[in-house]
């Protein structure tokens, strides 16, 4: 089993009416940055653009306002691996009208990057690289890296080039390339649980892992610009940095937490490469907060409205 395959199960905590109702409480400015860009963005596109929207990353809905989008359009496509989150943010709309605008499209929005790798693990005879140490198995697992395809752009069923007049990427570039990576180190913990923390201290494959996310990023955005519609925009929302910290109400304060960079620094130069931006804002949001035995979490989002450059 590959991490995406537990999408379902792990946002049944993280997404939907009581996550909306707990951010409400403790993260309002997240809530509230998310929806000013989305309705900002749909103010901005041009007129004859196509009126149909798309989410990508779409879960629940709990950081899009999907009634406010599905208004504004003829048809708003959610696309995400985790259909039973779409079928819950669908069914939150209270107008049946609504609700029938609204169309769900299941899928891999890296295009099957998770099942590539995992392909590539299979191959491989871990019992005797094991054998032969730490050097080995990172070794093998930074070739694996290497040459793991990663479609680009991803080719998903159901979004048609240049169809849609919003295209939104909501809170999911991070996961496209964290899901597999993770998948590496659990099955490194598996097989061989002595080297698992030894991946530090090999630069070739910190080097491939690093060179994955950036194809991968890459391929998001080639994404999002075959997606949209001449004249339409594309908001793209990221988590670019996690922190920890350790006492409520100290997560702004450098001496109570610790930071972790989630994207490559480059980040906004390939964003900048790749689109016209039109607004750039960032902002802090949390997602559990500290109790006994447990450090409080939070991101750093950075978003984006941006046009195609073509």
């Amino acid at each position: 089993m590959v991490r995406i395959d537990t999408l379902s199960y792990s946002n049944v905590q993280t997404q939907g009416t009581k996550r909306r109702d707990w951010l409400r409480q403790y993260s309002p400015q997240h809530l509230e940055q998310c929806s000013r860009l989305i309705q900002h963005a749909l103010r901005e596109r041009q007129p004859g653009t196509s009126p149909s929207i798309v989410v990508l990353g779409a879960g629940a809905c709990t950081e899009v306002p999907l009634a406010e989008l599905a208004r504004a359009s003829d048809e708003v496509v959610l696309a995400d691996f985790d259909l039973a989150s779409m079928k819950q943010g669908r069914d939150e709309l209270s107008s049946p009208a609504l609700r029938k605008r609204v169309r769900l499209e299941q899928c891999d929005i890296s295009g099957g990057v998770s099942r590539n790798l995992n392909h590539l693990l299979e191959k491989l005879p871990w019992s005797t690289l094991v054998s032969q140490g730490a050097q080995a198995v990172f070794h093998a697992a930074a070739n694996c890296l290497e040459q793991c395809i990663v479609p680009d752009p991803p080719e998903l069923e159901g979004l048609g080039r240049g169809e849609f007049g919003l295209v939104i990427s909501s809170l999911i570039l991070s996961q496209l390339f964290s899901y597999p990576l993770l998948d590496i180190l659990d099955h490194v913990q598996r097989i061989a649980p002595q080297f698992f923390g030894e991946q530090e201290r090999h630069r070739r494959y910190q080097e491939a892992a690093q060179a994955l996310r950036v194809r991968i990023i890459q391929a998001h955005l080639h994404l999002l610009q075959s997606l949209v519609d001449v004249g339409g925009s594309i908001v793209l929302l990221s988590d670019i940095r996690g922190f920890v910290f350790d006492v409520y109400g100290t997560d702004h304060d450098a001496q109570h937490r610790r930071t972790m960079p989630l994207v490559p620094r480059t980040l906004p130069n390939i964003v900048r490469d790749n689109f016209t931006l039109r607004e750039e804002t960032h902002w802090e949001w949390l997602t559990d907060l500290p109790g006994e035995g447990k450090l409080g979490r939070g991101y750093e989002v950075a978003g984006y409205i941006l046009s195609s450059a073509r």
